[in-house]
């Protein structure tokens, strides 16, 4: 492995001048180090490292699988950049990478990447979002489910009237995934009316909140449910319920357990956020992320054995395979998620997600259970 890292190095020496260069334009490195001779090495290219998720949870959790096994990380952040993205995966490439993990901005654009790794005999993992492509091994949670919660969820308190649904960026699978899982519980209820529906690039908060404006202009401030596809995108839809004095009344989906969407669970300005255990993906991905460096083959693949029952794939540790909107049959593994509400908003304190504090401000005292 060591001897193919240093072939790589020097043939692709021109592009590690190229993609440093690529860094003033956006991109770069978000920590970590190359690793020593002996070590696996993985390369980890996030699309925007900005997203309070992936810093919070999901890369240490990667680079703690990976130190556990005596491996190191090399990172870099694209910035919401496909081009970028491009670059840094040439450079984590020439940087001696055994295995990337890539979260990709665009899974159209991201492909030559996973072409190029793959002819220098690099395993790519595709993480949290689809690459179709045969050769990445895609971890991920069930995006269907996740769309499937949403709406049974707010379908439970508003089974009639008049939805927003407010979609992730185009270019992501998972927004089309999420958005098939809701369409059995929309269907099941004829009374609902879906106004407002449109794709939201980058999965932006300004954007969404735009959007939830624009809906509510539309419709003379007339809407009964709003199902946002993540929790940065709810951020902008409740800000915007807000200032029509809608917040609280209008139930708002959202997804990630994001800190603000858990407090406003609390609050009672959101509904719902599907929380997907992201230190069991992180971990899911360093710990596979190893096998692939090692050798071990697609369909050989195992998730750790030591995931908690709520985020335990359903199918078992084994790898399975998963046929991709385009036809193709990729190997996976698919975590659970789960539905935090006030039910169980206790469940995200218990395992350590948030501190009570964080759920817990602005929330009068004796409405919520976990807030005493």
């Amino acid at each position: 492995m060591l001897r193919r890292r240093l072939l790589v190095v020097l043939a692709l020496f021109a592009v590690v001048a190229a993609a440093c260069g690529g860094d003033d334009e956006g991109g770069g490195e978000t920590g970590g180090a190359t690793g020593g001779e002996e070590g696996i090495v993985v390369g980890i290219s996030w699309n925007n490292y900005a997203q309070p998720r992936w810093a919070k949870a999901d890369g240490p959790a990667i680079i703690e699988a990976v130190e556990a096994a005596g491996g190191t990380v090399i990172e870099t952040d694209a910035n919401d950049s496909s081009e970028q993205q491009l670059a840094d995966v040439d450079s984590l490439i020439a940087q001696g990478a055994d295995v990337l993990i890539l979260l990709a901005k665009d899974a159209e654009a991201i492909l030559p990447a996973v072409q190029k790794a793959t002819e220098a005999g690099i395993p790519v993992i595709g993480y949290d979002r689809l690459i179709e492509d045969p050769n990445a091994f895609y971890i991920t949670f069930n995006n269907e489910q996740v769309g499937t919660i949403m709406a049974e969820e707010i379908t439970a308190v508003v089974p009639e009237g008049n939805y927003a649904i407010v979609k992730g960026h185009s270019a992501d699978p998972n927004a089309d995934f999420l958005r098939g899982g809701m369409q059995p519980a929309l269907d099941a209820n004829p009374g609902i009316t879906i106004v407002c529906e449109d794709y939201n690039d980058d999965w932006a908060t300004e954007n969404a909140l735009a959007m939830m404006e624009a809906c509510l202009a539309a419709n003379n401030n007339e809407i009964d449910a709003v199902i946002s596809e993540n929790d940065s995108m709810a951020t902008g839809v409740v800000a915007a319920l807000d200032a029509v004095g809608l917040a609280g009344t209008v139930p708002v989906t959202g997804q990630d357990g994001d800190d603000a969407a858990l407090n406003r669970v609390a609050l009672g300005t959101q509904l719902v956020s599907v929380w997907k255990d992201a230190f069991a993906l992180g971990q899911t991905a360093g710990e596979v992320a190893v096998q692939l460096a090692q050798g071990v083959a697609l369909a050989d693949v195992k998730a750790p054995d030591d995931l908690q029952d709520h985020v335990a794939p359903e199918a078992g540790v084994d790898a399975q395979p998963f046929t991709t909107p385009g036809g193709l049959e990729v190997y996976s593994i698919i975590l659970k998620p789960t539905p935090i509400t006030l039910d169980n908003i206790n469940l995200v304190v218990d395992l350590g997600w948030v501190t009570t504090d964080i759920v817990c401000a602005g929330v009068p005292a004796g409405t919520v259970e976990v807030c005493g």
